[in-house]
């Protein structure tokens, strides 16, 4: 059996500010200075400086990466009666949010390497009542966009990107949200571009789609008091824009820092791999490394998929090493989702019983990179020999 855990040495992500603090301080004391709080200036500034990030012509700042996604469905007109095809693999907020726009979701299995929704899968859910298909770019890993958006403009869909994960990730050297007709990103702490608090954003390139959603995210109001649709109370509020303006600064150095991370993972498994003395077939059957399908991957999260999850995570909780699992159930197997009666999908349900999620985030030491790299070393020793030296 593993020893007791002790103190944590390698956290799974710290949240509290850090080179940024500074910044953060004066830009929440600028809005109070101000003394406005919604839909000012920071907003405005925000909006235009994100767009320009992801490479859109529009940002619309809304309260939730939830709120983005039903409002960007509603507003190219889709709901009752219409079906949006989507990953089983995610936050159930997804498919949450394609329920609030009154949108039935169905869900096409994922590709077991991408860990995204597979083109062929999802061709073959398409039917009379299909409006949208709407990838889900996971883990910084950008869905494969290309033969998706092909089949969208084969069979007159639109096509929506559910980039929660995905701040200035690329499909092909494309920004993601570039290849439909808008984007939905979140900006909750934990994201690469986190607030300190609930927010989120919509990216499009289409104007009249911009106005309408802007009208949406504010109760339907054309003029103040003149309400002309149903809409939503959900505003990015100027004290959350102004935090997320300091942070989309710092953002491009902390994305090549994941990135920088990541190889060190990769490279440092590999290495282990190789040096194992029961051989990298053995080394596969215990832990297996999903690749990196495109370079413009972000690495949200790194995560590994082992059979023996369960004890590898002990393992590491007991070398001091916190670890997350996205996401332990599928979307399809939410008990929220038993009425919508989700499609089978095997690859998601099997990916749900071994991914495992390792520290990264941009402060994390490489000392740690390495430590957790070595844990699993071990780890993979004594599974394959019964033997705790590595």
């Amino acid at each position: 059996m593993d020893a007791p855990a002790g103190p944590v040495r390698v956290p799974f992500l710290s949240l509290r500010p850090g080179e940024d603090a500074d910044a953060l301080r004066a830009a929440v004391m600028r809005v109070i200075d101000r003394g406005w709080f919604i839909l000012g200036p920071e907003l405005a500034a925000f909006e235009a400086e994100f767009a320009a990030a992801s490479g859109a012509g529009h940002a619309i700042g809304v309260n939730t990466g939830t709120d983005a996604i039903a409002l960007l469905l509603r507003g190219l007109g889709i709901g009752p009666g219409d079906e949006v095809i989507t990953a089983p693999l995610s936050a159930a907020y997804t498919a949450l949010a394609v329920m609030m726009a009154g949108a039935r979701p169905v869900f096409a299995d994922i590709d077991p390497q991408r860990h995204t929704i597979a083109p062929d899968q999802v061709e073959a859910a398409i039917t009379s009542r299909t409006a949208a298909i709407m990838p889900v770019h996971l883990y910084g890993q950008p869905a494969d966009m290309l033969p998706l958006q092909k089949i969208a403009e084969r069979h007159g869909l639109a096509l929506v990107e559910d980039a929660a994960q995905a701040h200035l990730a690329t499909c092909g050297g494309r920004p993601v949200g570039q290849f439909g007709a808008g984007a939905a990103f979140s900006f909750y702490p934990t994201k690469n571009l986190g607030a300190l608090g609930d927010a989120g954003a919509i990216t499009t390139d289409d104007s009249a789609l911009a106005d309408r959603l802007r009208r949406l995210r504010n109760g339907g109001q054309r003029a103040r008091y003149q309400h002309d649709e149903f809409g939503v109370n959900s505003r990015l509020d100027e004290m959350q824009a102004a935090i997320l303006r300091e942070r989309l600064e710092r953002l491009p150095a902390w994305t090549a820092q994941r990135r920088v991370l990541a190889a060190r993972y990769r490279h440092g498994l590999a290495a282990a791999r190789a040096a194992l003395p029961a051989g990298p077939d053995a080394w596969d059957a215990v832990l297996r490394l999903p690749p990196e399908c495109d370079p413009g991957h972000v690495y949200h999260l790194f995560v590994v998929r082992s059979s023996h999850r369960d004890a590898l995570q002990a393992h590491l909780q007991a070398d001091g090493v916190e670890t997350l699992i996205h996401y332990p159930l599928p979307i399809t197997r939410q008990p929220a989702m038993a009425s919508e009666a989700p499609a089978s999908c095997p690859e998601a349900d099997r990916a749900a019983t071994e991914v495992c999620s390792l520290p990264l985030y941009p402060s994390l030491p490489v000392e740690d990179v390495d430590h957790v790299v070595g844990s699993i070393a071990g780890f993979c020793h004594r599974a394959t020999t019964g033997r705790r030296d590595a």
